[in-house]
């Protein structure tokens, strides 16, 4: 028997869901700002700036204060986009979760519970784009708590949206994730999704050269019901 379940939020769930999606966007900040600090621009703005303040000023110790008080600021120039994007998640669709999910029958949010605490989750909505010819789902928010891992959670809760989807006669899956999330992208990959393209979600992402990567399953037409 699987050390968790499957089932649709309730309101009681929503503490453990808001701290699984703030707990997992934090989980990035570190490999963020190790690429920051290889980036050309921050390289030359650490070993530069203090060089040009030591020939200008000749202050071994001006030189040194310059270039540790760097660290912090491109530190938080690597928190900004994740703590950017829970900001705006909590004010638009999981404000609500209940009305933004649960409320029309071609959107849900499931939550995986194991020993009575909420350990995943994962959200899909319909995407509202007349000018698209087929019918498209899109996967929001999948988390898995770090302590319950490599335990197949993530996996069950792509396949749970995936049948929903065939089971609401979606033809296709979409999802984004960045280029952070190796382990997302390769378990999006393992199953079937294709890359279509990147951009990035806000300028502070772009000043930290992580874009967006976009996904998508085709669902087989043999399988595809109608609504």
């Amino acid at each position: 028997m699987a050390p968790y379940h499957i089932r649709k939020y309730q309101e009681s769930d929503r503490q453990w869901v808001v701290g699984l999606l703030s707990r997992g966007m934090a989980e990035h900040i570190p490999a963020t700002f190790r690429q920051l600090l290889k980036l050309p621009r921050s390289l030359l703005l650490l070993l530069g700036g203090p060089l040009a303040l030591l020939l200008v000023t000749g202050s071994w110790l001006l030189a040194l204060v310059f270039s540790l008080s760097l660290l912090p600021a491109l530190w938080f120039l690597a928190k900004k986009p994740w703590m950017e994007f829970v900001d705006m998640t909590l004010r638009t669709d999981m404000s609500d979760i209940t009305k933004s999910y649960l409320s029309e029958r071609g959107s849900c949010f499931w939550v995986a519970e194991s020993e009575e605490k909420v350990v995943g989750m994962v959200g899909a909505l319909p995407v509202d784009d007349p000018t698209l010819r087929e019918k498209r789902l899109q996967l929001f928010h999948l988390s898995v708590d770090s302590e319950h891992r490599r335990k197949g959670i993530a996996k069950a809760l792509v396949r749970t949206v995936l049948q929903f989807a065939r089971d609401q006669g979606y033809s296709e899956v979409v999802l984004d994730t960045s280029t952070i999330q190796l382990s997302a992208m390769t378990l999006y990959q393992s199953m079937g999704f294709k890359k279509t393209g990147q951009s990035f979600f806000c300028v502070w992402a772009r000043l930290v050269a992580l874009p967006t990567v976009h996904f998508i399953y085709r669902l087989p037409s043999s399988k595809v019901g109608s609504l």
